[in-house]
């Protein structure tokens, strides 16, 4: 689900867009801005433009420990990408491509260039997983690749896998009726590629608890997250 399914699968371009603008009425890291021209290039997802935001947030937590703002950063970043595949998924039945989306001016919001996507596979819950994990954790390895200093790959994974089930979360308490098939999802995304193994869901709600941590706890006034395997 890279792009490389056949026309039949594909989505019109106006769909895409009309999806991706319903989910973003769910907040927050939900919402991916839509821009129907070309990418720009000036905007992609680059290591340098990621380093930029991850000094942003060592400056914000009052840390020079290069390492906490970039797992921080790429923590938010991974939520971003997340929330909205997650979303269009299981709400409109479309997976949008991602392999165009880009920072949306200077903050941590996105968009998507080109919008388009492809019709949730229809041949069981692997292959839809497959697709969903490929344009959500596929786009975020490929910024991993270019970071300013060298994480350990299970940190970065736990990220993922924490920024999933938290979408997931809250995708859940704003459309409860998809219970059933956001939780089969959702598990079934833990057990696809490097997020196996990264932790576990606790209840009924999508809590969680990662094998692995992401590092706030070590910024001036930090503390341990609620999913943190730290915390007893």
């Amino acid at each position: 689900m890279t792009g490389g399914q056949g026309a039949a699968d594909e989505v019109p371009a106006h769909e895409t867009v009309e999806a991706l603008r319903d989910v973003a009425q769910l907040g927050g890291f939900f919402a991916l801005d839509t821009a129907l021209g070309p990418a720009s290039g000036e905007e992609r997802l680059t290591g340098e433009g990621f380093a930029a935001r991850a000094g942003t947030v060592n400056e914000r937590y009052g840390t020079v420990e290069t390492r906490i703002g970039v797992s921080i950063a790429h923590l938010g970043l991974a939520a971003r990408l997340w929330s909205p595949v997650l979303a269009c998924t299981l709400v409109h039945g479309i997976v949008p491509v991602m392999t165009t989306v880009e920072w949306a001016g200077d903050g941590s919001a996105l968009r998507l260039a080109g919008p388009r996507g492809s019709r949730v596979p229809r041949s069981g819950s692997s292959p839809v997983a497959d697709a969903v994990a490929a344009q959500a954790d596929g786009v975020l390895r490929r910024v991993e690749s270019h970071l300013p200093v060298k994480m350990a790959p299970r940190l970065l994974a736990g990220n993922s896998a924490s920024a999933l089930v938290g979408s997931a979360a809250q995708l859940l308490r704003s459309r409860p009726g998809l219970r059933a098939p956001l939780t089969e999802l959702t598990r079934e995304l833990l057990e696809t590629g490097r997020l196996r193994g990264t932790g576990r869901i606790t209840g009924p709600e999508l809590t969680f608890r990662r094998r692995s941590c992401c590092l706030y706890y070590r910024a001036p006034n930090g503390s341990k997250c609620g999913d943190c395997c730290l915390v007893r």
